[in-house]
């Protein structure tokens, strides 16, 4: 069963709430999130990536950054731009970007659960990053950015969910990029018990994004309870912020490849390689993968179709059958000796909201020598690998619209 518990929401007031609001701490870096404080100086950037108050010279896990995000937070709290509520509350988050809408529950999920495999993951983690995460929650006393859960879709939460938002949100507001949000706070006894019973009814929760997130949640659960005698069970930290979604509303983009150099081949070798394994058919446009197992390659300025011939494929499996593991395991690796795609610095990832054309630009600005084209992976792929207990290749899945970081706070 899927435990999820209110809490009482740090959150903006009213008329501040689309100016702190902020993307995520992990898709900016902090060059660009200096300069989005330098005319918002009230974003939530100044909690989730503190470093912006800094030297620009400053070791991102140094302790003074933490202890910045802390003094941001406290700052925020004592001049009114953030308010808690008196009482524990669920909350609704839905969002709008363009035909896609997506609404999901704001809840406390539990780490116990996490740990024992009702919250289930597709990712292995970075030691660097989960400790990173881990210090900046233990240090603030807060969690600042919600894991994105999602679960098998469930009529009985639709229809609470539905009659629910039909009152005016809290919140409704445009960001930058042009998604709508909008919020609302679910306070009423009898409701958050209609949302607990149905959640009591879905199986298992499986992380869409956030891996760190919830891992450095349960590094923290640990160092607390460790220090506290009297550890029970019902303190905060034994949760963390979620937001969770139902898998039918999950929009997940592809996640395309760019890569700096051919190994030392020129476009003719580089193309017979690729051809032990792939077929190879030139086109006179741009190629966006319509059906899995097919990619775009765009290769001194020619862009081509790529299929996996069929001895490369296992669909028996549920990670050997994904296209990222596919061009990894029979391209990237043998031919352009890309063994470790997470931390070779030949290798760059490019999220499919900024379009292959981006892929195309960075080849003929001749940063990179080819590209790859991928077909997004879908949501049940993802189920299907971690109910397996397996792990997704890096850089799988890009989801959006991506959650804002500051409409909701959960204080430890």
């Amino acid at each position: 069963m899927a435990v999820i518990k209110p809490f009482k929401g740090l959150r903006p007031v009213l008329e501040k709430v689309s100016e702190i609001a902020s993307p995520p701490y992990d898709v900016l870096t902090s060059k660009e999130a200096r300069e989005i404080i330098k005319n918002n100086p009230i974003s939530f950037l100044r909690i989730v990536k503190p470093e912006v108050d800094l030297p620009p010279d400053i070791n991102l896990y140094d302790e003074r950054v933490y202890l910045k995000g802390k003094e941001n937070l406290e700052k925020f709290i004592n001049q009114g731009l953030l308010i808690q509520d008196e009482t524990p509350s669920l909350y609704i988050y839905q969002q709008i970007m363009g035909n896609h809408l997506q609404t999901g529950v704001v809840a406390c999920a539990s780490v116990d659960e996490y740990e024992g495999g009702i919250i289930k993951k597709h990712e292995n983690t970075r030691e660097e990053k989960e400790m990173d995460r881990s210090k900046h929650i233990d240090i603030l006393n807060a969690q600042t950015g919600p894991v994105f859960l999602t679960y098998r879709n469930s009529q009985g939460i639709d229809s609470i969910i539905s009659e629910l938002i039909k009152e005016s949100p809290l919140y409704n507001f445009i960001s930058e990029n042009g998604v709508e949000h909008k919020f609302w706070k679910v306070s009423k006894k009898e409701n958050i018990d209609r949302i607990q019973n149905a959640f009591s009814r879905i199986p298992f929760l499986y992380i869409a994004d956030g891996h760190h997130r919830s891992a450095a949640a349960s590094r923290v659960r640990k160092w607390r309870r460790d220090k506290n005698p009297s550890h029970n069970g019902t303190e905060e930290y034994n949760y963390f912020l979620s937001v969770i979604f139902p898998d039918n509303q999950m929009l997940i983009m592809d996640y395309n490849r760019v890569v700096k150099d051919l190994m030392g081949l020129s476009p003719d070798e580089f193309i017979a390689e690729v051809k032990k394994k792939f077929l190879i058919e030139k086109v006179s446009d741009r190629y966006k993968p319509d059906k899995p197992h097919r990619f775009g390659m765009f290769l001194d300025k020619q862009w081509y179709k790529l299929t996996p011939k069929n001895d490369i494929i296992d669909e028996k499996d549920p990670v050997k059958s994904l296209d990222v593991y596919i061009l990894q395991e029979y391209l990237l690796n043998p031919v352009l000796g890309i063994k470790n795609p997470r931390k070779d610095k030949r290798i760059s990832f490019v999220g499919g909201i900024r379009g292959i054309e981006a892929l195309e630009k960075m080849v003929q600005e001749e940063k990179y020598k080819v590209a790859f084209a991928m077909h997004p992976t879908d949501i049940s792929s993802l189920m299907e690998v971690a109910d397996a207990n397996k792990v997704m290749p890096p850089k799988s899945t890009w989801f959006e619209p991506k959650l804002r970081s500051g409409i909701v706070t959960h204080l430890l």
